[in-house]
């Protein structure tokens, strides 16, 4: 099943979500033996969370040092142009920043503004000449709590405020400057030059700051997003763009760019399992944009500011139905989701719960299954994140190590993990959807949805063929069914589950 962006033909068939080292406990080329052999014609496509030196960084690599270059620990160019060979591979684009420990900042502390590299980082007074207000700064959207600056020392008893959108290590690039645009092409080219179909724009929302705005999503902001895609698409890379906002932010962003995530999607989800209501969802898939990427699970949290309120403006679930959702998901995990959300933990969170997912519908087998059909009914292309796939727990160990509240779900794993979770009865039948999704024409054909009380249908009719996801959290039940021709098949996720 293919579709095409920009010329671009992508396969519409299930990818993975996986840091290199993570999954495999090891680099590129373990994790290719993985794929052709563990995980054998399970993924047309992977996006491999950053990989750039060091992957140790203070935010797991997306605070590269230089982003050009692999780890060794990871291996070289040429593994990832390997892997390439085989899958679509994503890679992540730091639009935003980059690390204060990188060769160019460091050059920037030294020299000050005789730097060949101080327009590359954008500091206050560039955007603020006259000063920052107390009006303007209470305009600014902040993804975390604090100052949206840190004051570095210069020569000669200088210094000057940078912007530091997210943490005091990830130097804000000025992406208007000939230096920034020198360095993201850079970044694009040798992309290019080692098989990466796709790019995810990390962090694009926050790329241009002016005076006077929320310095977030501005109309100069797609702008950018624009071109940057244009250079990317001549390059024969597809881009996809990560934001977390209103929901109706999100289907505008959608018309205007190549691929957006549904991150909408994840909580409704949750909610609709929870309440046995899926008045919500069912609204939402009527008008999601179909350009999407669907994930249940990533690297981060499970986003809340996608589907809430904003600005007096209703969202797609109430402040009572997202403090509900969200008090379920701690009691679903023991609790074990609160000591990693919010002020638990050191990265603080504005609209995300951390938890994996299989935790917080309570390591129910048939709920998660069941989430899983949903995702894969949903319009879009569907990503699986590698913790998800093997429905991993919560990582507390590795929680109360590093006390990044992220870390709950970003376990390490190997190849003897990998063969324990896929005899488990969850995963074979998780695998089995996944050959479903990915051997069916009809999804790449019209899509319907309907819902009453507490019943589900979602169908995608191509020709002859159609899919039918039926689900009835009265009865427990949920079913699928398949035609092609003549031919119908029913599979029940209650016995695909008792079977394997």
């Amino acid at each position: 099943m293919q579709l095409e962006f920009n010329g671009i033909v992508m396969k519409n068939n299930v990818q993975l979500i996986t840091y290199i080292d993570r999954l495999t406990g090891s680099n590129t080329q373990t994790l290719n033996n993985i794929l052709n052999d563990q995980l054998a014609d399970l993924f047309s496509g992977v996006h491999l969370l950053p990989f750039y030196y060091p992957i140790d960084g203070s935010d797991a690599g997306f605070d590269p040092i230089d982003h050009t270059e692999v780890d060794s620990r990871l291996g070289c160019w040429n593994d990832v142009k390997q892997l390439g060979e085989g899958y679509e591979l994503m890679a992540d684009l730091i639009v935003n920043h980059m690390s204060a420990k990188s060769k160019e900042f460091k050059d920037v502390l030294a020299n000050g503004e005789q730097s060949p590299f101080w327009d590359l980082f954008l500091t206050k007074d560039k955007v603020f000449p006259n000063g920052l207000s107390e009006e303007q700064r209470k305009k600014i959207y902040r993804p975390r709590p604090g100052s949206c600056f840190t004051n570095f020392s210069l020569p000669n008893n200088e210094s000057a405020d940078f912007w530091t959108t997210f943490t005091d290590n990830q130097i804000d690039i000025d992406v208007r400057s000939k230096s920034g645009k020198d360095y993201l092409t850079r970044i694009l080219n040798t992309f290019a030059e080692n098989n990466i179909k796709m790019i995810r724009l990390d962090a694009a929302g926050y790329a241009l700051k002016k005076a006077g705005t929320s310095c977030f999503m501005l109309d100069e902001t797609f702008e950018f997003i624009d071109d940057l895609s244009k250079s990317a698409n001549k390059l024969g890379i597809e881009t996809l763009v990560e934001i977390h906002s209103y929901y109706k932010t999100q289907i505008e962003i959608a018309k205007r760019v190549d691929r957006v995530y549904d991150f909408a999607l994840p909580p409704l989800i949750l909610h609709s399992l929870f309440s046995n209501d899926f008045t919500a969802l069912t609204k939402w898939l009527t008008i999601s944009p179909k350009n999407c990427i669907t994930v249940l699970d990533t690297h981060d949290g499970i986003g809340i500011i996608d589907v809430g309120p904003m600005n007096g403006k209703a969202g797609l679930l109430t402040n009572d139905q997202i403090d509900e959702l969200v008090e379920t998901i701690h009691v679903n995990s023991e609790g074990e989701s609160q000591k990693a959300t919010g002020a638990a933990a050191s990265n603080v969170d504005l609209y995300q719960v951390n938890c994996t997912y299989y935790d917080a519908l309570g390591r129910n087998d048939f709920d998660y299954l069941v989430a899983r059909a949903i995702q894969f009914f949903s319009p879009g292309t569907p990503q699986i994140y590698y913790a998800g796939l093997l429905a991993e727990k919560n990582a507390m160990t590795l929680l109360a190590k590093t006390n990044v509240g992220r870390d709950i779900n970003r376990p390490y794993l190997n190849r003897e993990s990998i063969e324990e979770a896929l005899s488990k009865p969850f995963t074979k039948a998780m695998i089995r959807l996944i050959q479903l999704r990915n051997s069916c024409e009809t999804f790449n054909g019209k899509f319907a949805v309907s819902s009453d009380a507490s019943m589900l249908k979602m169908k995608w009719i191509k020709g002859e063929q159609s899919a039918v996801l039926l689900l009835n959290r009265t009865e427990k039940s949920a079913l699928i069914e398949v035609k092609e021709g003549n031919k119908t098949s029913t599979i029940c996720l209650n016995t695909l589950l008792n079977k394997l």
